[in-house]
């Protein structure tokens, strides 16, 4: 069959600003193994270019394909766009099967399907071994009952089939790296860079996060198959930046440490960045030096909060002593370090701010990142906050950069001009105006300097958008209403 595998246009986030993209590793993923199964399949990246939904509906009609995959990182914030993509692809092809898979959509399958009769099926859950099967079945022309992991309209009726089997062994199926050829992706200043996986799943249950939710179980790569694929994309691919999508790749220390040793061995000279739990940095403290070798430049350390009590509710397994020693840690290996705080888990007050701005003072870390709270249903967050009134009911906007959830205690604009005044203090303070000019490292400074221009542009931006773009609602509706 020939397939046409989109990865739409998300437009509402400020990181288009920094010019640099990385690949859709899910959507390379679904493509190894349909074309390793001899399907004729294409990609359109309509996100790198951010392609008017026009000119991705010409693309379609020009390749004429038999289906049309559709899926995306975004998932929550990407799913409109999907669907105005679907629907002026059927007014102009009735033939043509629609399929489109993501977290969003393995757990609001029944609602899209009721609410958008161009999409014919939806992958729900690990895509991979699904879509072989749901294009085999569709090829032979044989009933979608026989595959499990999909949903359809069985006489009009959106119906589901049992879960897939989760996948054992990630190595079974390879990523189609040959589908990036003509595009240029680029980042950490714009070199050629990758997305990549080592695990799937996190061990972890908190309350905000569905990771653990969609993968099931934690697994991971054979460590020696994963350091011989990043070999193969810098020596045939001039690959130099792998940025790891992990949810926690350090789960299991001695695989991570494994794959540490053989990366080390290959002297390949790369920059890894990543996400990884303070606890695993003060945990692995032993072999810390092995991550410096391999490459790791920066890790996102996923604190979320500055407050045990917060931590505790939202079931982090996080505390302040690790999170404050992980930066420590990083930093005596050469490491930077992003620390992450998330608005919105209580109702704060303008003396919450200056408390979370206080405490990531005295956390010092090299980066920031703030972000919001978003309420997804599959979450047991969602169930907590359910009757909460909305901010923004365009899901476009549900991207973790847009304040989703009301604060009785503080109006929108007060919200984002304290986070906008931390983002301030934290990036221009003394200490990281030095590090920014001044580090020893002069990879790491090269890092910073990259980051702080990325982040005076979207700085700028975000104000601009929450000021003068972005259509706040203005009658009272609670988050469970506007589901209905």
């Amino acid at each position: 069959m020939r397939i046409f595998i989109i990865n739409p246009p998300h437009s509402a986030i400020g990181s288009r600003l920094a010019g640099e993209h990385l690949p859709p590793l899910g959507l390379l993923a679904i493509a190894g193994p349909l074309i390793d199964a001899g399907h004729d399949v294409r990609l359109l990246d309509a996100d790198y270019g951010n392609l008017p939904t026009k000119q991705i509906v010409a693309h379609v009609l020009e390749q004429q394909p038999d289906a049309v995959l559709l899926g995306h990182s975004g998932s929550t914030s990407a799913q409109p766009v999907i669907n105005e993509i679907t629907r002026m692809v059927r007014d102009k092809n009735d033939a043509v099967k629609i399929i489109v898979g993501g977290v969003f959509p393995t757990y609001h399958w029944q609602d899209i399907l009721e609410k958008n009769s161009q999409i014919d099926v939806i992958v729900r859950g690990e895509g991979e071994a699904v879509t072989l099967n749901l294009i085999t079945v569709l090829e032979q022309n044989q009933p979608l009952e026989f595959v499990s992991g999909i949903a359809w309209r069985c006489g009009g009726v959106p119906v589901k089939t049992p879960d897939a089997d989760m996948i054992e062994n990630l190595d079974d199926y390879r990523v189609a790296w040959e589908l990036t050829e003509g595009y240029h992706y680029t980042y950490w200043g714009r070199r050629k860079a990758v997305v990549i996986q080592f695990s799937r799943g996190c061990p972890h249950s908190c309350t905000y996060c569905g990771q653990c939710r969609f993968w099931k179980t934690w697994r991971h790569r054979s460590p020696q198959s994963l350091a011989d694929e990043m070999e193969m994309l810098h020596t045939r691919y001039g690959v130099q930046v792998f940025n790891f999508a992990d949810e926690n790749m350090a789960a299991d220390p001695k695989a991570w440490r494994e794959f540490l040793e053989i990366l080390v061995a290959k002297k390949l000279k790369l920059i890894l960045v990543g996400s990884l739990r303070a606890d695993s940095i003060v945990r692995d403290t032993e072999f810390l030096h092995l991550y410096k070798q391999a490459g790791f430049e920066r890790f996102l350390l996923g604190i979320e909060n500055y407050n045990e009590v917060i931590l505790k509710k939202i079931n982090k397994a996080g505390s302040v002593s690790k999170d404050r020693e992980a930066i420590q840690l990083l930093r005596k290996h050469g490491i930077l370090s992003m620390a992450t705080y998330v608005v919105g888990f209580s109702e704060e007050r303008v003396s919450d701010f200056f408390y979370s701005l206080r405490r990531l003072l005295s956390y010092d870390p090299d980066q920031i990142q703030i972000v919001y709270v978003t309420p997804h249903q599959w979450t047991p967050y969602y169930d907590e906050v359910r009757q909460t009134e909305l901010v923004l009911t365009n899901r476009s906007y549900w991207d973790f950069k847009h304040q989703i959830l009301v604060m009785r205690n503080m109006k929108p604009w007060m919200v984002t001009l304290c986070v906008k005044f931390i983002e301030v203090v934290m990036q221009a303070r003394p200490k990281a105006l030095f590090r920014t000019f001044f580090h020893k490292d002069a990879r790491l400074r090269d890092a910073m300097r990259w980051y702080a221009r990325i982040g005076r542009r979207v700085w700028f931006w975000e104000l601009y958008q929450f000021f003068f773009v972005t259509k706040r609602i203005k009658t009272k509706i609670t988050l469970e209403e506007s589901w209905e």
